[in-house]
């Protein structure tokens, strides 16, 4: 079985690339395509990988110009990229990983982290108002769904995230076979629980407006206890400017003093949707629990806590992205009622062992599959 690993663009630290570090833990020897490829902006660990970029590589030198030159440039970059020689294609994908050349015989599994948001839920992102400039961007999306759909069909199959994504790749791409579920994972072993608990809170998360950390600000502008911000963004200087004393902003720090904010906070905040969240299980491979939005990702890797459940909880949730509903969760949490073993043990079935052995099962099962037919 001579396997090949596809990726959209390689050019941050996402939990998108970290699946595709584990997809290459789980196929050491398979390359990785991709239109661009900036190794001082993601993980290290690439660095020894076999990497072949498209030529979009030489005008793309920074994740903005790769944004707004995708339409046309990065579909017409990631169709350059010609698997043809590989019997497996294993896609880790939100959009243009899924137009690659390939055989017509060759077995294209895609992992899936979304439809591609701006084709399919562009409200999600802040366009312009203006009648004529927003009609004129309609005909572009309509154009750009037609061709995400079209691409999407060449998949054999679909590997989603969670629950929730499956069933959005199931309305947006009509995908007819079964649509395997495999979460996420982080390396749990390498987070540490802290028998010196301090008195903050932390949120871990780019600085960016759909995160909402401008409501868990406005909450501890209004409850005065401490807070910790780890993370940058557009957002920063907003942020910060709207914070009180009693709020702490860090960025660029080491993965170990990340771990030690993890070990030692009450818990984390994390009031933002997401399609699933890896900060909350690193929160709770630290033993520490979270306070969650109710929405997204972070319902599949949780338990939320109530009087049934005492002790086996995870996190604590509430209904409404606003401050008043954020700040009467934070009101309501009680140490006592989580435990932190509990919490541990819970995150041990999120490791990246488990995952890379259900891809591995999964791209080997379906491969004798397709060898049959």
């Amino acid at each position: 079985m001579k396997i090949a690993l596809v990726h959209d663009g390689l050019f941050t630290r996402g939990g998108a690339e970290r699946v595709l570090l584990n997809f290459q833990k789980a196929f050491p020897e398979a390359p990785i395509f991709t239109t661009v490829y900036h190794k001082n902006n993601t993980y290290p660990e690439f660095k020894d990988s076999k990497i072949i970029t498209s030529w979009l590589q030489f005008i793309a030198v920074n994740e903005l110009l790769y944004k707004l030159l995708f339409f046309p440039l990065g579909i017409l970059a990631a169709k350059s990229l010609d698997l043809r020689e590989y019997d497996v294609v294993l896609c880790s994908t939100t959009h243009c990983g899924k137009y690659i050349k390939t055989k017509e015989s060759t077995l294209v599994i895609n992992y899936c982290y979304t439809p591609f948001r701006l084709a399919w839920n562009p409200s999600s992102y802040n366009l312009s108002k203006n009648i004529l400039v927003k009609t004129f961007l309609n005909q572009i999306l309509k154009i750009l769904r037609s061709i995400d759909y079209k691409y999407a069909q060449r998949a054999n199959y679909y590997i989603a995230m969670t629950e929730e994504t499956s069933l959005r790749i199931k309305s947006c791409y009509e995908h007819k076979n079964h649509i395997e579920v495999i979460n996420p994972s982080i390396d749990t072993k390498q987070f540490v629980k802290s028998k010196n608990l301090k008195n903050y809170f932390l949120v871990v998360s780019r600085l960016e407006e759909y995160k909402k950390v401008n409501i868990v600000i406005e909450a501890f502008n209004e409850l005065n206890l401490p807070l910790v911000i780890i993370g940058s963004g557009t957002q920063e200087k907003q942020l910060k400017k709207i914070s009180k004393s009693n709020i702490k902003f860090y960025k660029n720090i080491s993965d170990n003093e990340l771990k030690k904010f993890y070990s030692e906070a009450r818990a984390l905040i994390f009031p933002q949707y997401e399609d699933y969240g890896l900060t909350v299980l690193e929160s709770y491979a630290s033993g520490r629990p979270a306070i969650c939005f109710d929405g997204g990702g972070s319902k599949y890797t949780g338990i939320p806590f109530n009087k049934k459940n005492m002790h086996k909880a995870t996190m604590l949730t509430f209904k409404t992205q606003d401050c008043i509903d954020l700040k009467d969760a934070i009101t309501r949490f009680d140490d006592n009622n989580f435990n932190s073993n509990n919490i541990i043990n819970h995150a041990k079935g999120f490791d990246d062992s488990v995952f890379i052995k259900k891809i591995i099962n999964f791209v080997n099962n379906k491969y004798l599959e397709h060898n049959v037919r």
